[in-house]
């Protein structure tokens, strides 16, 4: 096997040679040299290990054998099928040639039929140069860099060797915006991994000098490929790639060991971009990652596609927009292009759709350098990513509003005064909505912790108390976490409240208290009614203060979203500009061809005091 430095430079020294040697071998064998390779995968939460090799016939075998097997029956196993290999590899040979004998290790002797046992090729497992037992358990037996003999073909024995467990490219590809494969790597990781694109050669072009790449598949499909000249995970096409198909080959890592390497093509051509989109000019003050004394921040409901893709969004919320860029396959470009352009320390997202999460923004964040959690709610729910180079997770207090209201004792006079109006109570422990915290720990200085909350309160018009009711549920919370687990540690509360500047909620947040003679106790007429007088510990306001809107449709505009920040901490050091009218209204309102969510991102510099 090969044994590598794990420094990234090390692995470009090495990239050459190991895709030199997949030209000539087929992706599953041996980049150590000449002798066979004999893959391994043994996990001690599994009953049985698998055994992969290639036959004399050309076949590949695909064992499965229990852990606490004594050796020696996977051996004979093992004869049985190399014993109709080899006998298939002897007719095939026998047959072309037409010659009596060839069968390759098998050590059959003359013109007769011969028993089975007597024809089955010696099979036998080596370590240092010995025998291993045949009493010895296959879960010891198996270990790296053993040699299988079978016959007079040698295998060396790779045990768990880092291996792909999900290699999947987006289906709707656009020019000038990053292609983020979703990997899932066995015993490796991605940044210990080795990738190259290659793109069509265009017709009529010409081939590379002495074949390259163009071969690097045998089964490559005319007009085949060319080496784009990136050896990173992610590729961004450029708009002279449109009407071409990618391909990426990567060999999984961990920066010292190498696994088979794998191919795959995207399955449709680089389409054209949309143009000039809502966040172009922002990404001017976002080029780099901030240094260490500063947290980019970053909120943003990015639009649900359980709520894009329905009838009613078609045709009443957003139909003004073009009905291919409501589709998710088109968005998520717009959506990773936007997050990644911002090289933010902190992104709270609502409305994440769990495949998106997934699919779509794990991969793409962490080729970036973040790392995230998710928290479902119904249809779709919240998610929280963060630098991994400035931030680690110390743990997370999640909650749903609903059921922290009526189990949790921190909320037990809440919940006494709420029960004096049944029909406001009733309301609010029906809906659904969470509160998703997580205490990060700086890697610079471990006494720096950061208290990190993500919500989306509920939606409706007239909601207002009950907004407030969750709002205090979450503020509670949230001094529980950042005062009595972590004392002391200062808070960062981001999310789509749902509530604009004017409202009882925005005022609780920012003033401290709301009294029980305001309006929002009403909002839903005089049989919800439900006053009460509330207070709350912290001092907060909001960083990116109180735009005219970051939520633009068709029928309403207003600020919906904020990043409120702990005063006795914190202080903002830079808002990045929101979209200009014109930029925002290009084609009338959000989504948009040019913007893939009916709100706009905040972004913020913070530093602490």
């Amino acid at each position: 096997m090969w044994r590598l430095p794990g420094a990234r430079s090390a692995l470009r020294v090495v990239r050459t040679a190991v895709e030199r040697h997949s030209r000539a071998e087929a992706a599953t064998e041996t980049v150590a040299g000449a002798m066979e390779r004999a893959v391994v995968r043994c996990v001690p939460s599994e009953p049985k290990l698998s055994l992969s090799f290639a036959l004399a016939d050309g076949s590949h075998k695909n064992m499965q054998r229990d852990q606490s097997e004594p050796l020696g029956r996977a051996l004979s196993r093992i004869a049985t099928n190399a014993l109709k290999g080899h006998a298939k590899a002897a007719a095939a040979k026998k047959s072309r040639k037409n010659r009596p004998n060839a069968s390759g290790g098998v050590s059959c002797v003359g013109p007769g039929p011969e028993p089975a046992a007597a024809c089955e090729p010696v099979v036998k497992l080596y370590y240092r140069e010995e025998a291993v037992a045949e009493d010895v358990l296959n879960v010891d037996a198996w270990q790296d860099g053993a040699v299988l003999q079978i016959g007079d073909v040698k295998y060396k024995v790779e045990r768990n060797p880092p291996a792909f467990t999900e290699l999947q490219l987006p289906r709707y590809i656009m020019a000038g915006f990053p292609v983020c494969p979703k990997l899932g790597v066995e015993f490796g990781d991605p940044a210990g991994s080795l990738f190259r694109w290659y793109k069509e050669t265009k017709p009529g072009a010409a081939e590379p000098e002495g074949g390259g790449p163009s071969s690097l598949s045998p089964s490559s499909p005319s007009p085949g490929w060319t080496e784009t000249g990136v050896d990173e995970r992610v590729y961004t096409p450029s708009n002279a790639d449109i009407g071409l198909r990618l391909k990426l080959h990567c060999t999984p890592g961990n920066g010292q060991r190498f696994g088979p390497s794998r191919e795959l093509e995207s399955v449709c051509p680089v389409e054209a971009g949309p143009g000039t989109c809502t966040f172009d000019h922002r990404h001017l003050y976002t080029k780099k990652v901030t240094d260490d004394a500063l947290i980019r921040t970053v909120s943003y409901n990015i639009l649900a596609d359980t709520y894009a893709q329905t009838e009613f969004s078609r045709t009443v919320l957003y139909p003004y927009c073009a009905p291919y860029a409501l589709e998710l396959d088109y968005r998520q470009n717009l959506i990773q292009k936007e997050l990644t352009g911002y090289n933010a320390d902190l992104i709270c997202l609502q409305e994440v759709d769990r495949n998106v999460f997934t699919d779509s923004l794990v991969p793409a964040l962490e080729a970036f350098g973040l790392e995230g959690v998710f928290r479902i709610k119904q249809h779709e729910g919240l998610a929280t990513f963060y630098r991994k180079s400035k931030f680690s997770l110390l743990s997370q207090h999640d909650i749903v509003f609903h059921e922290a209201l009526q189990s949790d004792p921190l909320h037990k006079e809440l919940l006494e005064k709420l029960a004096l109006y049944p029909s406001a109570q009733e309301r609010v422990l029906q809906r659904s909505s969470v509160l998703q915290v997580s205490v990060l720990q700086s890697t610079k200085d471990s006494s720096q912790k950061i208290c990190v909350a993500n919500t989306h309160l509920y939606w409706h018009p007239k909601g207002g108390y009950i907004r407030l009711i969750q709002m205090t549920v979450a503020l509670a919370h949230i001094r529980h976490v950042s005062c009595d687990l972590y004392p002391s540690i200062p808070v960062i509360f981001c999310g789509d409240f749902n509530s604009t500047p004017s409202t009882g909620m925005y005022h609780f947040v920012v003033s401290g208290n709301i009294p029980e003679d305001h309006e929002d106790w009403t909002s839903n007429g005089e049989e919800e009614r439900c006053n009460m007088s509330l207070t709350h510990f912290f001092k907060l306001k909001s960083a990116c203060g109180e735009p005219a809107y970051t939520n633009y449709v068709g029928g309403f505009h207003g600020c919906l979203d904020y990043i409120f920040i702990d005063l006795n901490a914190l202080e903002v050091e830079q808002v990045i500009p929101l979209p200009t009218h014109e930029e925002v209204t290009t084609h009338q309102a959000l989504p948009s061809v040019s913007h893939p969510s009916d709100h706009l991102a905040l972004v913020c510099d913070l530093k602490w005091k």
